[in-house]
């Protein structure tokens, strides 16, 4: 049984803990604990699935981790907690590295089908990589990091038991990354819409078409459209289930009755995304519990709640496109030689208290690493040394050649601080001859970098609009990696991908520190993105609120959702 995850309201993360006052005057005669908890996150729904492309870039994790859960989830500070309500994962001896993993023998979907190891032979084949048509990837994943390592998953259908076992020369130190929660998906839904008999079966055997219908339901059929559910798709395997997803109530999560573990605090969250007028929400007493970008929502009004401004673990970043105007490595630099990092930092990219070394102390060095990492000042110092300050005569010495150059710089709208970073960004470049425009819109996805529509994009990792960034950082990594879903500029590097695949495997600091220099260089000579900030992350915990406790992660303040409680 699962302890509760907090016994006080506070801010975690970035080195800090400030207690907050919400929930102080809970015990006083009159108030009584309220049914339904808000949430407003600057995270995107799109689909059920986090371990697809949309679902990685639009922010899946922040809202589903206590719905479909996994071995482990994304704690305050980023790092991997093992989940043991769903079962356990060890590392057993062996001439290859071998994960043993054990299903809690009473977990159950919401629908009363038993979770089985059936449920990670489908998640390894979707995230593998290997079921491909001619060159192109059948199952659309956001990355293959891990899973293409693994050789092979001993699996009795139905079975609680599955033994993991990686490729005899490979490695994969962050392994508690793998099946994780808002990525292990529900195999016996996909059998039974496709028609497949067995999804076991189905891979040991390599059945093509068996696989092809399978990834066809694995990249579209959880899609999440507001009016239009089918409760029966979206089976959970966590304390709280799928209601219902309409405009005027977002996504409602409710209890799962079904669920074995600590039954939630409150019965009913509500869960508002970007794409809500969250300023409105917040008015209106809708919303209790608010994550977003710092100066992303304008003249947002947080007075009846307890407000922090911290660092998070996601890194604010231009990422460029690898052709158009940006086709050469020398018109990316010449692009980053304009952009005002230190002032963009200065006005945009501050946290409340600003530490003086270690997460969110200055502008980002680094698209990989984290600014509290033992390796980052050593690593990034000499790469990012030139773009420390605007130099006018190199960005046009990066376009000679090209008349008049334009960047459209897409971002999802509406977004206060992201539309000033663009503007900033215009008007520094404009004294090189770059015309800056301003691509933000309603209705922006990271694929209209790949697709041409837009030559940069500001975002998150990874392309993520809201929550973002780990300990571990894979989706940092695997976000240039070549052929990776996240990488929508298209770069591809040799030297990188093998350089993330030893950083993967060898535990020795030097080289990990000679790795890492090695990547810092060769990102900044190419160019594929520029890292501004660590995104400012402010979290609000609403009068009352008790448990709260932010996470400006990729996993979010939702992280332990299930043990808010309000009282008024």
């Amino acid at each position: 049984m699962r302890k509760p995850r907090s016994a006080a309201v506070r801010l975690a993360g970035a080195g800090t803990a400030l207690a907050l006052a919400a929930g102080l005057a809970t015990g006083c005669s009159g108030q009584s604990q309220v049914s339904s908890i808000g949430y407003g996150v600057d995270a995107v729904i799109t689909t059920y699935n986090g371990g697809t492309t949309l679902g990685a870039s639009s922010g899946s994790a922040a809202v589903f981790q206590r719905v479909l859960t996994g071995f482990f989830y994304t704690g305050p500070d980023g790092q991997q907690v093992a989940d043991t309500d769903v079962g356990t994962a060890k590392e057993v001896p062996g001439e290859s590295q071998t994960i043993q993993y054990r299903l809690n023998p009473d977990g159950v979907y919401s629908d009363g089908v038993p979770t089985s190891c059936d449920d990670l032979v489908f998640t390894w084949a979707a995230r593998s990589g290997r079921f491909t048509d001619g060159p192109v990837p059948l199952f659309d994943a956001a990355d293959t990091a891990g899973y293409r390592d693994i050789e092979r998953i001993d699996c009795q259908p139905g079975s609680k038991d599955a033994t993991v076992v990686f490729r005899p020369d490979r490695r994969y130190l962050p392994w508690r990354t793998l099946f994780a929660a808002g990525e292990l998906m529900p195999s016996h839904v996909a059998a039974r819409e496709t028609g497949v008999a067995g999804v076991v079966s189905a891979v040991q055997d390599g059945d093509r078409e068996a696989i092809g219908k399978l990834a066809d339901f694995w990249n579209n059929g959880w899609t999440l459209t507001q009016g239009e559910l089918d409760p029966a798709r979206f089976p959970s395997s966590g304390p709280y289930r799928v209601e219902s997803f309409t405009p005027e109530d977002g996504l409602v999560l409710v209890a799962n009755e079904r669920w074995w573990g600590n039954a939630p605090e409150t019965g009913r969250i509500a869960v508002f995304d970007k794409t809500t007028d969250l300023k409105a929400k917040v008015e209106d007493n809708s919303i209790s519990v608010l994550d977003v970008g710092a100066g992303s929502v304008a003249e947002l009004n947080l007075d009846g709640f307890s407000s922090g401004t911290v660092p998070g673990r996601g890194a604010e970043q231009l990422i460029l496109a690898t052709g158009g105007v940006f086709g050469s490595p020398a018109a990316r630099r010449g692009f980053a030689h304009c952009v005002p990092r230190q002032a963009l930092y200065n006005e945009l990219g501050k946290a409340a208290d600003v530490p003086s070394t270690g997460l969110g102390a200055g502008p980002l060095n680094s698209l990989i690493t984290q600014q509290d990492s033992l390796y980052y000042g050593a690593s990034t110092a000499a790469a990012a040394g030139p773009f420390e300050v605007t130099d006018t005569n190199a960005a046009k010495s990066g376009f000679a050649g090209v008349a008049d150059p334009v960047v459209r710089i897409g971002y999802l709208a509406p977004d206060e601080r992201r539309a000033r970073t663009v503007a900033a960004i215009a008007e520094s470049c404009k004294a090189a001859g770059i015309t800056v425009v301003d691509a933000g819109a309603t209705d922006f996805r990271p694929n209209q970098l790949t697709d041409g529509g837009v030559d940069a994009i500001l975002a998150s990792t990874a392309g993520a609009p809201g929550p973002a960034g780990s300990l571990t950082g894979v989706a940092a990594t695997s976000a240039w990696r070549t052929g990776s879903g996240v990488d929508f500029g298209r770069f591809g590097n040799g030297r990188y991908d093998a350089i993330v695949d030893q950083l993967a495997a060898d535990t020795d600091s030097t080289t990990q520190l000679n790795l890492l220099t090695e990547a810092e260089n060769l990102l900044w000579a190419e160019m594929p993105g520029i890292p501004l900030f660590a995104t400012p992350r402010v979290i609000a915990f609403g009068n009352g609120l008790r448990h709260g406790v932010a996470g400006p992660t990729q996993g979010g303040t939702g992280w332990n959702m299930d043990r808010w409680v309000l009282t008024r």
